[in-house]
């Protein structure tokens, strides 16, 4: 666990029982978003990642342990999670293809400055500041609400750190896929793919995952989601091959 760590902590499992993580036992905690973030991502071995607002290294991880030869840089802004993130890769025996950096995606760190990646990968707050009540733990606060940087920054911000024809992959909630499409408005991206996740079927979808490549003029298309439970709360087997399995999303 981090030096100086004075938080009580949960060790949680992902992907099967193949990746154990410690996260907060209270605040900001890391559920399927990032597992589906990174099983969507089309990284391959020699291509470099930049998960941004990394949190525990929840996405990053997951990953790692799916794709070999790459290598991942989370960026988070709270230092408590950042040296949990560490540690966890750690931990997992990924820390030689893992490092992540304490700092703000609105002032690049000194250790990112000229840096870009292949892809960059991120799960965004989720709420506008007044929308809800904000949460009583600072982490999930932090987490769940956008602050200086609203989801139109936090974009562009995430574009600047692809290097030409690199890939940005996002996972938000599906009422927002309208300000999704705005804040890449004009960042000089293209083949823009929209991705819905419904909790059931002939449920509206509650998460879309959005890619978009950098320096391509190819058209947005809206491809076939998945659904993520039976009516009986199971996981569908597409589901249980992302969340269990440990395979990939081929979208």
């Amino acid at each position: 666990m981090p030096a100086g760590e004075d938080f009580p902590t949960t060790l949680d499992h992902f992907l099967g029982g193949r990746l154990a993580l410690r996260q907060p036992a209270t605040g900001y905690r890391a559920g399927s978003d990032p597992v589906f973030l990174a099983a969507a991502t089309a990284a391959e071995a020699g291509q470099t990642v930049l998960d941004l607002g990394s949190g525990v290294g929840t996405a990053g991880l997951c990953l790692l342990s799916r794709v070999a030869g790459i290598r991942v840089t989370g960026l988070e802004l709270q230092p408590e999670l950042a040296g949990l993130a560490q540690a966890n890769a750690r931990d997992n025996g990924l820390d030689e293809r893992y490092r992540v950096i304490q700092g703000c995606l609105t002032t690049r760190p000194a250790e990112l400055r000229g840096v870009t990646f292949d892809h960059v990968i991120t799960n965004p707050p989720w709420y506008e500041p007044g929308t809800i009540q904000a949460p009583s733990a600072d982490s999930k606060a932090i987490g769940h609400l956008e602050g200086d940087a609203d989801l139109g920054t936090w974009l562009k911000a995430a574009v600047k750190y692809l290097r030409p024809k690199g890939v940005l992959w996002v996972i938000h909630r599906a009422d927002h896929l309208g300000r999704i499409l705005a804040g890449l408005e004009g960042l000089k991206l293209g083949e823009i793919r929209v991705v819905p996740i419904w909790p059931k079927n002939n449920r509206a979808a509650t998460r879309v995952l959005v890619t978009a490549r950098k320096d391509s003029k190819a058209p947005m298309e809206i491809l076939p989601g998945l659904v993520a439970h039976h009516d009986d709360g199971a996981y569908t087997d597409a589901a249980q091959a992302i969340l269990k399995d440990a395979l990939a999303w081929v979208i």
